[in-house]
């Protein structure tokens, strides 16, 4: 008996068919998950809907603009993932989430509205005795399973970022050729961008709750810290040396993205003071110069020179890790503040610049008159100039002188 073996088999024929083995079945797993957890939230959207928005809007005990204000386009996003639920269990990834992007307006909607809802609703359920006995006879339901209210109303949020990371790993582990892969593809980048939006409100929200926080420890009314565009970085306690050899001082600074808050702690004696500050001086960091001074504190911290165009700060740490933290804080908030100006500065120059005329032959004899009364203003002396000079180039330029006056030394506060 002999044995006639087969043909070759291709070279790297093997390796490309277990490639696509391993696809595959990472594919159908990731597929099976979604379709899985998909039906998981479209019920508990479901249990949103009917058992609060609809009844309330048919008892009456929350007015229209309170039901909207907590539950937004919720309404909506359930109707749309209906329809999503309907193409993934019949297995038409791609198609579902095609029809589904031109509906993500819904999600934009709600996730700006989010930490508005979650006040409202606390609002609610602390003044409304009516609305927070509702609330605890739905919850104690039991197709909610122990579920509140505020948890599912973070679900659309949550789902976001869901939905990206099974989207990727779909794209990945589908073949170029296959006809959903474009339709993938186009969904992976739609909802990362809602997804971006998410993360960009939630710093913004961090960011609020900071600043509101830094001037409930301030005394007074006189220091405000909330200003539109500012962010909080950093606080802490530095040593701030005198400038005429005097003994050092503790103060508290708070650096956000535009200014260096310098406070000094309330008076011991009043038991209420607690953790409370009293601003001192509030330095812009507009102009600011930021160095490290060595050799003063024996490698056990070190000294930061901040130079400003009125003012000079001397700081000084015995922590070299914090005295470094501070330093590069610092450093990255000066830099991208005098980077933006500088765009800003660009941009205002462009615009200053005048504009062309047609290069006709009548065009080119007002050029020839306006160079040479240009040429007889020159040499005469600013103040001889007269209305030469175009006043909206004078109204351009009195906001910009204003604003550096009003930002280059340091505000005593």
């Amino acid at each position: 008996m002999s044995f006639c073996p087969g043909p070759p088999a291709p070279p790297g024929g093997s390796s490309i068919q277990e490639q696509r083995g391993r696809w595959e079945r990472k594919r159908s797993r990731t597929a099976r998950e979604l379709v899985q957890t998909e039906q998981r939230y479209v019920q508990q959207l479901q249990l949103v809907t009917t058992y609060f928005v609809e009844i309330l809007k048919a008892k009456g005990t929350l007015t229209q603009d309170i039901r909207e204000s907590i539950f937004s386009s919720i309404k909506a996003i359930h109707s749309v993932n209906q329809s999503l639920l309907v193409h993934l269990e019949n297995g038409y990834f791609g198609r579902g989430f095609d029809q589904m992007c031109p509906h993500l307006h819904h999600y934009n909607i709600y996730v700006d509205n989010i930490y508005n809802a979650s006040k409202v609703l606390g609002v609610q359920l602390k003044k409304n005795k009516a609305f927070r006995r509702f609330k605890k006879l739905q919850e104690a339901r039991p197709e909610f399973n122990n579920q509140k209210l505020e948890d599912l109303l973070q679900l659309p949020v949550q789902r976001i970022d869901q939905y990206k990371h099974f989207l990727q790993d779909l794209t990945a582990n589908t073949s170029p050729d296959n006809p959903e892969f474009q339709q993938l593809s186009r969904a992976v980048s739609v909802v990362c961008d809602v997804s971006q939006r998410i993360q960009d409100n939630a710093r913004c929200h961090e960011n609020h709750l900071q600043l509101c926080r830094v001037q409930k420890l301030l005394k007074g009314r006189k220091t405000k810290v909330s200003a539109a565009g500012r962010w909080y970085i950093r606080e802490g306690w530095l040593k701030v040396v005198p400038p005429k050899g005097a003994d050092v001082q503790p103060k508290m600074f708070f650096l956000f993205s535009d200014m260096l808050l310098q406070a000094k702690r309330c008076g011991p004696l009043r038991l209420s003071s607690g953790d409370r500050f009293s601003g001192q001086r509030a330095y812009p960091l507009q102009d600011c110069t930021v160095e490290k001074v060595f050799g003063h504190t024996r490698s056990q911290g070190g000294l930061l020179s901040l130079t400003f165009p009125k003012a000079k700060l001397l700081l000084m740490s015995c922590n070299q890790e914090e005295l470094n933290d501070w330093y590069q804080s610092l450093s990255s908030a000066v830099g991208k503040l005098q980077s933006k100006q500088t765009v800003v500065h660009q941009r205002d120059e462009l615009c200053r610049r005048p504009l062309r005329p047609t290069a006709d032959a009548a065009g080119s004899r007002k050029r020839n008159m306006v160079s040479g009364e240009t040429s007889a203003h020159a040499q005469k002396p600013p103040a001889e100039w007269g209305g030469s000079a175009p006043k909206r180039m004078k109204q351009c330029d009195a906001p910009e002188q204003s604003a550096e006056a009003s930002t280059s030394s340091c505000v005593i506060l």
